[in-house]
């Protein structure tokens, strides 16, 4: 599978771990910063990472800043995405399950490396179930910001 990937400084040896990880159990990584722990803004990565997923170069977007809010906000301000910032399995099979989410958050500072790979297995391995959740899912699309 192709994924986008980004991190601040925050989630940035996270992310290297990570892109090591999606490796070795055969996905495509297309990596978008940062490529320190320098301190640095999260919207300069999460925002390309996320276009990504839009512009249908890859088929999600794993993102990690320090709680993992931040770079899930990012996201959720693109219209057609639905990043859920996940700090527990069954979040991340609900997220992709019941809203069909694209782009999966979470926080360096909040989970363990062994629980980010098992929240990601699960979010990948999770087929959106559709039915009522299709028009749940595509009312949020259709939200203008009032």
């Amino acid at each position: 599978m192709k994924l986008a990937i980004a991190a601040d400084h925050a989630g940035f040896d996270y992310k290297k771990e990570l892109i090591e990880w999606l490796k070795s159990h055969g996905h495509n990584v297309i990596d978008f910063g940062t490529d320190s722990d320098a301190s640095c803004d999260y919207p300069d990565y999460a925002y390309p990472a996320t276009e990504a997923v839009l512009n249908n170069i890859v088929r999600y977007a794993i993102l990690i800043c320090g709680t993992g809010i931040g770079v899930s906000i990012t996201a959720n301000k693109m219209k057609g995405i639905r990043a859920a910032d996940c700090v527990t399995v069954e979040m991340a099979r609900l997220a992709r399950l019941h809203n069909n989410a694209n782009v999966l958050t979470f926080g360096a500072r909040l989970i363990s490396l062994e629980l980010a790979k098992e929240i990601i297995t699960t979010f990948l391995n999770t087929e959106f179930e559709g039915g009522r959740h299709k028009s749940r899912v595509e009312k949020i699309h259709l939200l203008t910001g009032r």
